[in-house]
């Protein structure tokens, strides 16, 4: 997901001349959003934005990019569940945020049987 991101964030700024402000600040969020993620940097922030961009682009209140990458609301919901569940489970052992704040391990408890009387 970070990559398609990425692509797309690229897609809007090869056409610079025609955005605006606003839309090419969106552009260049996209970028960055699509490498904190590629990364695992700040993946839960990353990860909320991601999903703020795929809903905005499935309802279309982005701006259109030549080649759209979440054009379909079927490709941006798949995107907006892919990042929700990166939010969820967390950037994995091998990311930026592991790295500098350690890594974490589920330990669940063993329960005792319980004795029937």
């Amino acid at each position: 997901m970070g990559v398609a991101l990425i692509a797309q964030g690229a897609a809007y700024l090869v056409e610079w001349h025609g955005l605006g402000l606003a839309a090419s600040a969106v552009a260049v969020a996209t970028v960055a959003i699509g490498a904190l993620l590629l990364i695992g940097y700040l993946t839960p922030v990353a990860g909320v934005l991601a999903v703020l961009f795929c809903v905005s682009s499935a309802f279309s209140w982005l701006p259109v990019a030549s080649p759209e990458l979440l054009k379909d609301k079927l490709t941006a919901a798949l995107g907006t569940m892919i990042v929700a569940s990166l939010v969820c489970l967390g950037p994995g052992a091998f990311s930026l945020d592991a790295r500098l704040f350690g890594r974490r391990e589920i330990i669940i408890p063993i329960s005792s049987p319980s004795s029937k009387s």
